[in-house]
């Protein structure tokens, strides 16, 4: 047996070798590795017919070799290609489900937007007609800051759905008060009174809650399904030492002159283990973060689900008018205390009352006529298949150095070799998984202590999105980047709470003075409006 062929690098079938290369002293053909290498696409000039001197190898045993030092580099080269290319195939599944999944659930969600959009158009235009023609604009703005939303817009759900129902008491406060003039300091005093007076009864509130849950499960799910996909495709790096071990593994039985030859798992798996130590550091963050999609996915099939909240909110805001319709001569009544008694606009009411147009009742769609499921499926169809494809992606990145290593893709069995039984085996130990664990790996040298920044960068990208799936679990949603900007939204916040409260007393002080809504002189207006003025000293 060559000395100089390493216990370390056996091969499973080194037995082979010995018996072969022991008791010859002259150079043998390299025939077979001349076809063997050919076949790889690699040209024959150059390469020898015998076996030559290896002094000038620096990878492989400097025995007798088929190789020269120009085949040693490019077999060098393949062997980082056909690594990369092995690591592709393995994982090829998972990104598959991640890539094609994103696209399904996003094409879903953003249909099902255009279709509960263009059902409310259609039906709101058969029952309102040109009033809700020529106020259709606050509606599209509704479903525009949704989608600016649902694609990573920076929108507050809870104050775009304020802002949604107030601009429609402003609106409808107009249509039901056609007699009056209302100047825009007047209606954005009617809109102040939206959470006192609720005038569209409990529909917002609830709407709110459905709505805000919904939007933040969905968009943070496909969030994290985008996530999943990134860190998919930017781990597959391999480093120098990695290269040169690979090689041995592969290509230095072409250089003995025996092309055929593959390396028994334990061999393998202590290469590819080396190979792949830093990318297995990320499987404890990977589980974690499948873990918080799956807890985000059960919302998605919860009371709050996307598709349950958004394909009859037509329903819920026409049941709101319905509301305003009903309450609305209580509603003008103290919006009239409130803000002052409006000037007469001289017009007065059109032939057909408004109030007519409003009570023709909102009809539901049977099924026949409701629009056909977003994106050919259901919701409910898409969740079982994401969540089944998750779970198997569980430790898939400590288990990806066995999978490339699995018998019949780059290994033999250690008892069947050629027809030959191993009178050799391989005996170093199997190292463990991970960075810190290949301190002791006999075949690959790691640099513990310099730990890929590329794979650092995953881990806490997935770290960071595993949060964000929690807080959307609970309901929660994450605004800002930075705490320059959260706190302005505090001040925002607080700034608004103040105006409240001040509201808040005065219509409480008018609900006890008995005033005639009549008597401009004892009319709170001035004072009220005074109050919502921002304090300039």
């Amino acid at each position: 047996m060559y000395a100089m062929w390493r216990l370390q690098v056996a091969l499973c079938t080194l037995s082979v070798l010995s018996l072969s290369f022991g008791g010859e002293s002259k150079a043998r053909s390299c025939s077979e590795v001349r076809q063997a290498y050919n076949a790889k696409g690699f040209s024959l000039v150059n390469v020898p017919h015998q076996e030559i001197s290896g002094e000038h190898l620096r990878v492989c045993p400097q025995g007798y070799t088929c190789c020269t030092s120009e085949m040693e580099d490019k077999l060098n080269q393949q062997s980082k290609l056909e690594f990369e290319n092995m690591v592709e195939e393995t994982s090829h599944n998972m990104r598959a489900t991640f890539v094609s999944r994103h696209k399904k659930f996003d094409e879903f969600f953003l249909e099902l937007l255009d279709n509960s959009e263009k059902s409310l158009n259609s039906m709101f235009t058969r029952t309102y007609g040109k009033l809700y023609i020529q106020n259709s604009e606050v509606f599209q703005d509704l479903f525009t800051e949704l989608k600016r939303y649902y694609t990573g817009g920076n929108v507050n759900l809870e104050e775009m759905l304020n802002d949604f129902w107030s601009k429609l008491l402003e609106r409808m406060f107009q249509l039901l008060n056609s007699q009056y003039h209302f100047t825009d300091d007047y209606l954005e005093c009617v809109s102040k009174y939206t959470d006192q007076l609720k005038p569209f009864g409990d529909v917002p509130r609830k709407l709110k809650a459905q709505v805000t849950r919904a939007f933040i499960a969905a968009r943070t799910f496909v969030q994290g399904l985008m996530v999943g996909r990134e860190v998919a495709n930017r781990v597959a790096k391999v480093t120098p030492a990695c290269v040169r071990a690979l090689t041995k593994m592969l290509y230095c039985p072409y250089c003995r002159g025996m092309p055929g030859l593959k390396p028994c798992h334990n061999y393998c798996h202590n290469v590819m283990r080396g190979c792949l130590a830093n990318q297995a550091d990320l499987d404890a963050e990977w589980n974690l973060f499948i873990d918080a999609m799956l807890l985000v996915a059960d919302r998605l099939e919860g009371p709050f689900n996307i598709e349950v909240v958004i394909e009859p909110i037509d329903i819920k805001i026409s049941e709101a008018i319905m509301t305003m319709q009903d309450n609305s001569m209580q509603v003008s009544a103290k919006v009239f205390q409130g803000c002052g008694q409006p000037k007469p606009s001289g017009i007065g009411r059109s032939a057909r009352g408004i109030s007519d147009v409003f009570s023709s009742r909102f009809k539901h769609f049977t099924p026949e006529e409701r629009p056909t499921t977003a994106a050919g499926t259901s919701l409910e169809r898409l969740v079982i298949d994401i969540k089944e494809k998750l779970k198997e992606s569980k430790r898939f990145w400590s288990n990806l150095p066995d999978d490339i290593c699995a018998k019949g893709k780059l290994t033999e069995s250690d008892d069947e070799h050629f027809g030959f039984s191993s009178l050799f085996r391989y005996f170093p130990e199997v190292v463990k998984e991970g960075l810190t664990n290949q301190m002791n790996n006999p075949e690959v040298d790691v640099d513990i202590t310099r730990p890929d920044t590329l794979i650092r960068q995953q881990i806490m990208a997935l770290r960071v999105m595993t949060n964000k799936l929690k807080n959307a679990y609970n309901g929660n949603d994450i605004y800002f980047q930075d705490s320059s900007k959260f706190s302005s939204y505090l001040a925002g916040r607080e700034k608004k709470k103040k105006k409240k409260a001040e509201i808040d007393i005065n219509l409480c002080l008018l609900q006890n003075t008995g005033t005639s809504q009549n008597d401009n002189t004892a009319n709170p207006k001035y004072d009220l409006k005074a109050s919502l003025q921002p304090n300039t000293e």
